[in-house]
């Protein structure tokens, strides 16, 4: 009986492990992609401890650049702040050893999506965390009576690449197919017909 007790605690300890690493893995997951990504307009502060000379307000440029004493320019669109606080340090180690450097968004002026087309109030709208398709039809005042309510689309340029994604409104707001109420990225454009 004692032998059973024991192959049965040894399963429950094998199956606790998984789940954790289970978790483990994908709660690393969802923090990497829950890392806010650096984009043109954002206003940044970098600073080395110790050396007022080397704290600057930074903003990133259209281009998706930076410029930091001794190190000219820095490419800090599309990295999180850790990428770049890493790509610094490795750069200004050659002038400064061992530094303490800390970079911090102080204003997120890249987030938007664009709604345009049959909607009462079209235009360039600021993402405040996360925003679905419906929601975004609502902040530009709702669709217009001669809108083409199941042709909308929403463009989406990602790593290089460019997607159509199709959103049938009078489907989703009936509760089907609610897979097309996609959350919105920066740059998303959604266009009513």
């Amino acid at each position: 009986m004692k032998h059973k007790a024991g192959k049965g605690i040894l399963l429950a300890g094998i199956i606790l492990m998984a789940a954790v690493q289970s978790w483990a893995v994908t709660n690393s997951e969802e923090r990497k992609d829950a890392e806010y990504i650096i984009g043109s307009g954002d206003v940044l502060i970098i600073s080395i401890w110790k050396d007022e000379a080397l704290t600057r307000e930074v903003a990133v440029l259209p281009d998706g650049t930076i410029s930091f004493p001794l190190i000219g320019s820095v490419t800090a669109a599309d990295k999180t702040v850790g990428e770049l606080k890493r790509d610094i340090e490795g750069r200004i180690k050659r002038y400064v050893p061992d530094p303490v450097l800390t970079v911090a968004v102080k204003n997120v002026n890249s987030m938007f999506i664009y709604v345009i087309g049959r909607v009462n109030n079209p235009g360039r709208f600021i993402l405040n965390g996360t925003v679905n398709v419906l929601q975004a039809l609502a902040m530009a005042g709702g669709l217009t009576p001669f809108a083409d309510n199941n042709g909308i689309k929403i463009f989406r340029s990602e790593g290089g690449a460019n997607a159509i994604l199709k959103f049938r409104y009078n489907d989703v707001s009936k509760g089907k197919h609610l897979e097309q109420n996609i959350m919105l990225k920066r740059g998303d454009v959604i266009v009513v017909p």
